[in-house]
């Protein structure tokens, strides 16, 4: 699996497109928006996205979705069930978030715990990881060793949970039964910042370090 990091967004949000090499069929990550970058990328890549796959429902990830669906008559998968109250609330998330208007959307389809995600003939398995949003799902490609988490770890921190219905707990649990058991030799991109492996985290993040939960 190859991806190409683009960072959208005032947030600066990790919006990746990602691809398999034979078949240079694609899909983008959580286009939050600058879409003309993205799909400028894309161009330049030499690529055919044929897909836009969400992690979760806060606006820096999916505000671009639709239009970018739209523009390509492509389908939005993801995230799980449980956000649809952020999708339908993203005309007040732009609001509170100072973002140009926004209008809600369905996604194509919602994903849930163990389901899988094709980009050309590559796979990504799907965890379900509730904490920081309900519905927060996280993409895994057992071939590449790579995870894309949005929002549920950074390097060196994690994801927030003052947002409605958000869950701490949730959170950590999340972390440390879903994402350490696929190893810690996974590096992952984050919604945002830089990438970082499972096993640094294990090792050094000050919020879900092995020590610090034994």
């Amino acid at each position: 699996m190859k991806y190409q990091i683009i960072p959208v967004t005032p947030f600066q949000q990790n919006c990746s497109v990602i691809w398999c090499d034979k078949t240079k069929l694609a899909a983008v990550v959580d286009p939050g928006g600058d879409i003309d970058r993205i799909v400028s990328e894309v161009s330049k890549l030499g690529l055919k996205l044929e897909k836009i796959l969400l992690t979760h429902g806060h606006i820096d990830h999916v505000g671009g979705a639709k239009t970018l669906a739209n523009q390509l008559n492509i389908p939005i998968i993801g995230p799980h069930v449980a956000d649809k109250f952020w999708l339908e609330g993203l005309a007040k998330q732009s609001q509170n978030f100072g973002f140009p208007h926004i209008d809600s959307f369905e996604p194509t389809q919602y994903l849930n715990e163990g389901d899988n995600v094709t980009v050309g003939e590559q796979t990504l398995s799907v965890l379900h990881c509730p904490g920081h949003t309900p519905g927060h799902i996280v993409f895994h490609s057992s071939e590449s060793q790579i995870a894309w988490v949005g929002d549920v770890l950074f390097r060196s921190s994690i994801g927030r949970t003052d947002f409605p219905q958000s869950d701490h707990k949730q959170l950590i649990n999340s972390i440390t039964q879903k994402l350490w058991p696929l190893g810690e030799k996974v590096n992952f991109i984050p919604g945002h910042g830089p990438m970082s492996t499972f096993e640094e985290e294990r090792q050094h993040n000050p919020f879900v370090a092995d020590q610090l939960l034994a």
